[in-house]
């Protein structure tokens, strides 16, 4: 079988139209909700990782950056549910697209910098000069500074289409591998087979912590601007 090996990372068309909004927007129908007094225990345990997470994220910030608290919950589980969902078989993952990506992460810390200059701006200003620098080198810190501050969201984006990608791409090749070998040696296909499914268990908490990551230096970035 000649497949492309980037081709699951081509976004999906449905009779010429583009589906990766209708992709991106399922996810979230997967969350069961509840309307009762009492939940039932999918629902507790669900409620239970939110509280946790929100509250260890939330830990650092004062009254303002909780006002983020929101939204930080909802970017983790968006991006928690996109990354799982290219674990289904014949699926497409939103998040191996770096266009998706620096536009989650450049309005986030757009947001963060501009709440910090408007709050805060000495404090701001000085992150661009450390205190006790040499006076000539002062310019070409500052000039350092900028270009660190400004690749932050660059950088939150790589990361996350990076690691995606790279999971993706390394269980398609074992995934092929296990195929060749099915006619050629059993034994092998066996050993080739298990790695394939601890690698789908590693690929799930790599899913899983990518989406953390991302949003506790979304939430770190936050606490530096408030």
């Amino acid at each position: 079988m000649n497949e492309n090996l980037f081709a699951s990372f081509i976004a999906p068309t449905i009779l010429g139209l583009p589906a990766a909004v209708l992709i991106i927007l399922f996810p979230p129908l997967l969350i069961p909700t509840s309307k009762y007094l009492i939940n039932n225990r999918l629902i507790t345990t669900q409620q239970w990782l939110i509280k946790l997470t929100s509250k260890q994220m939330m830990t650092m910030h004062n009254t303002k950056g909780r006002t983020w608290s929101l939204m930080l919950v909802s970017l983790i589980i968006f991006i928690a549910t996109t990354n799982l969902l290219g674990l289904l078989p014949h699926s497409f993952t939103p998040t191996t697209q770096l266009s998706m990506n620096l536009a989650m992460a450049i309005p986030l810390w757009a947001g963060a910098v501009i709440m910090g200059f408007r709050s805060k701006i000495k404090n701001a200003l000085a992150h661009f000069l450390p205190q006790g620098t040499p006076t000539p080198l002062i310019p070409m810190l500052v000039i350092i500074e900028t270009i660190s501050l400004l690749i932050q969201p660059m950088a939150l984006a790589v990361r996350l289409t990076a690691n995606i990608t790279a999971g993706h791409l390394l269980m398609h090749l074992i995934g092929s591998a296990t195929l060749a070998m099915a006619t050629i040696n059993l034994p092998s296909t066996l050993i080739i087979f298990t790695i394939l499914i601890l690698l789908t268990i590693l690929k799930i908490a790599v899913a899983l912590i990518q989406a953390y990551v991302f949003t506790l230096l979304v939430s770190l970035y936050l606490h530096d601007n408030t």
